[in-house]
C-alpha cells in the first residue's frame, strides 16, 4: 500500500486504460453529477467493503505481483487444480449419459438377461425423456440465478453439484418410464446453476482480457468429457459382455458418473471460495490485490439486492434479447445431438459399441477449437469475432462432416436457455439418418451467424457512443465507479469487449 489519492492498480492497468481511451481520470466526485447515478451508487458492490477506510492510499499492483497472484488463482481454480474444469466436464458428461444408455439397453423391455434389460420405452418416449432435463432446467433457471446472487456463490454451487450427482446415481435404481422422467427433471433443476455460476466465477476472478482463455479452458472440458464418457461407456459395455454382470450396463454408467460427480462436488465445496473477500487460500493483502486486478472490468464481484430499474433496463436492452435468441437457437442442436448422437452413429451402420468410441474425436475437435480461440483473445481484442468464427466452424461440421463422417461432432454451446425443441427434432419416423434434424441444425447455426453479426455491430456503436461521452467537456468520473453496481448502460466507463 502506498499513499495517494485514488486506489487504482496503475502499473498493471495502464495498457488497458489506453485501449478504453480513458487516460487520466478525475480522482473524486465533483459537482454536477447525474442525480440518478448518484442515487443508484448508494447501494454499491460488495467489493467496496474491502476498500473502506483506505482513503488517501493507493493499491499498487505491479506486473510481477499480478502474474504471481494470477498463478495462485489459477492453481486453485483453473488449469492446475482443474476443479472448475472437471465440474464443467461432468456437467456435460452427466447430460450425455442418456445417449450412451440409449444404445446400451435402456430402451429395451425388462428382462432377466441384464445385458438386454431396460425400462421398455419407445422412440417418442425417449425424445420426451431427453426433453424433461431441459424442462427442469428452464423451470429452475430464474430461481437458481436469484439464489446465485443471494447465497454464497461457492457453497450454493457446490450444493447443486453434489445434488445432481446424487440424482444421477439414482437413475441406476429406475425401473420404469415414470421414474426416469422424475430423475431427468431434477437433474435439469440442479444443473441449471452450473453455467451461470461459472460465468460469475470467471468474471469475479479474471480481467476481461483473461476471461476468454479461462472460459475456453473450462468449456473445453466438454470435449474431455465426451472422450472420457465414450471410453467409459465402451469399457463398461465390453466388460459386462465379456465377464457378465449383476446390473444392467447402462445402470453402471449412471452409477459411476453420479458417484464421481458427488465426490468432485465435495472437493469443490472445500476448494472454491464465494469471492475474494472470504478466500481462505489468499492472505488479507492478496484479497485486496485480487479485487484491484479486476477493477478494470467495471463489474465488481456482486450485489445481493434485487433492483427493479436494472431489470427494466435489461428487458429493454437489444443486446440482452440478442443473446437470448442466440442461446435459444444455438442450443436447439445441442439438445438433440447430446441425446441422439450415439443413435446417429448407429444409423450409419456401426455397432452400438463402436458408436461409443466414434463419438470421441468430436471431443478432441472441441478441445482444440476452444483453447485456440481462447489463446487468440490474449493477442487480439476481437473476442466476438472469434466467437463468430467458432459458430461458423460448428455450422461447417454440422453440414458437411456429420452426414458423411459420423466420428465427428460439432463443438456446441452449453445450455444457457434450455432447448426442449432439440430432442423433438429427432423423430422416430426419421430414423436412422434423421435428415430433418440435420437440416434444422444447419438452419439454427446460420441464424446464429446473423445474430453474432448484429451483436458485434451493436457493441461497436455503443463503445463509440460512450467514448464520445467520456471525451465531452465537463465529464466527471465517480470515485471507485467500478464498485458502484452500475449497469453497463449507466456506466460509461464500461466498454464492451469485441
Amino acid at each position: 500500500m502506498a499513499d495517494g489519492n485514488h486506489p487504482s492498480g496503475d502499473l498493471y492497468h495502464e495498457k488497458e486504460k489506453e485501449e478504453r481511451g480513458i487516460g487520466d481520470v478525475s480522482p473524486g466526485v465533483v459537482a454536477k453529477v447525474d442525480e440518478t447515478i448518484l442515487k443508484h451508487s448508494r447501494d454499491a458492490d460488495a467489493a467496496m467493503k474491502a476498500f473502506e477506510g483506505m482513503e488517501g492510499q493507493t493499491v499498487e499492483l505491479s506486473e510481477e505481483a499480478n502474474r504471481r497472484l494470477l498463478r495462485k488463482i489459477d492453481r486453485h481454480l483453473m488449469p492446475k487444480s482443474q476443479i472448475m474444469c472437471i465440474v464443467y466436464g461432468l456437467n456435460y458428461l452427466d447430460k450425455t449419459t442418456l445417449s450412451y444408455a440409449s444404445i446400451m439397453g435402456l430402451k429395451l423391455p425388462p428382462s432377466d438377461d441384464k445385458l438386454k434389460s431396460g425400462i421398455g420405452i419407445s422412440g417418442t418416449e425417449y425424445s420426451w425423456l431427453s426433453s424433461l432435463f431441459y424442462f427442469g432446467y428452464l423451470a429452475w433457471e430464474y430461481p437458481t440465478s436469484r439464489l446465485l446472487q443471494r447465497l454464497p456463490l461457492g457453497k450454493y454451487s457446490a450444493f447443486n453439484i453434489i445434488m445432481w450427482g446424487i440424482v444421477l446415481s439414482c437413475f441406476a435404481a429406475v425401473e420404469n418410464y415414470s421414474g426416469a422422467i422424475a430423475i431427468r427433471f431434477f437433474l435439469g433443476v440442479f444443473e441449471a446453476a452450473v453455467t451461470p455460476g461459472f460465468a460469475l466465477f470467471t468474471s469475479q476472478w479474471y480481467t476481461k482480457r483473461e476471461q476468454g482463455l479461462r472460459t475456453g479452458i473450462w468449456f473445453s472440458f466438454n470435449g474431455f468429457a465426451q472422450i472420457f464418457g465414450g471410453l467409459l461407456a465402451y469399457g463398461i459395455a465390453v466388460a459386462t459382455r465379456t465377464y457378465g454382470t449383476i446390473m444392467a450396463p447402462w445402470k453402471i454408467v449412471f452409477l459411476v458418473t453420479g458417484i464421481l460427480t458427488t465426490t468432485v462436488g465435495l472437493l469443490f465445496l472445500r476448494i472454491v471460495p464465494d469471492n475474494q473477500l472470504n478466500c481462505r487460500w489468499l492472505t488479507p493483502e492478496e484479497r485486496i490485490l485480487a479485487l484491484e486486478r479486476i477493477r478494470i472490468n467495471g463489474q465488481g464481484v456482486g450485489n445481493k439486492h434485487f433492483k427493479w430499474y436494472q431489470l427494466r433496463e435489461a428487458l429493454l436492452d437489444p443486446l440482452c434479447w440478442a443473446f437470448f435468441l442466440y442461446a435459444l437457437i444455438a442450443d436447439i442442436p445441442n439438445g438433440g445431438l447430446s441425446n441422439f448422437f450415439s443413435q446417429l452413429i448407429v444409423g450409419f451402420g456401426y455397432t452400438p459399441e463402436e458408436s461409443l468410441l466414434y463419438g470421441t474425436p468430436g471431443g478432441a475437435v472441441e478441445i482444440v477449437a476452444l483453447i485456440v480461440c481462447g489463446l487468440l483473445t490474449l493477442t487480439f481484442t476481437f473476442t466476438l469475432t472469434f466467437t463468430f468464427i467458432f459458430t461458423l466452424s460448428s455450422l461447417y461440421y454440422s453440414s458437411y462432416l456429420l452426414p458423411s463422417l459420423p466420428p465427428v461432432c460439432p463443438p456446441l454451446p452449453s445450455p444457457q436457455l434450455t432447448p426442449q425443441p432439440g430432442p423433438q427434432t429427432f423423430r422416430p419416423s426419421h430414423a436412422p439418418r434423421y435428415i430433418p434434424a440435420e437440416i434444422t441444425i444447419i438452419i439454427c447455426y446460420s441464424l446464429c451467424l446473423l445474430i453474432m453479426a448484429f451483436i458485434h455491430v451493436y457493441c461497436v456503436a455503443q463503445n463509440k457512443k460512450k467514448a464520445a461521452i467520456r471525451a465531452a467537456p465537463g465529464y466527471v468520473r465517480l470515485e471507485n465507479q467500478e464498485w458502484l453496481d452500475l449497469t453497463d448502460g449507466e456506466n460509461v466507463e464500461f466498454v464492451y469487449t469485441l
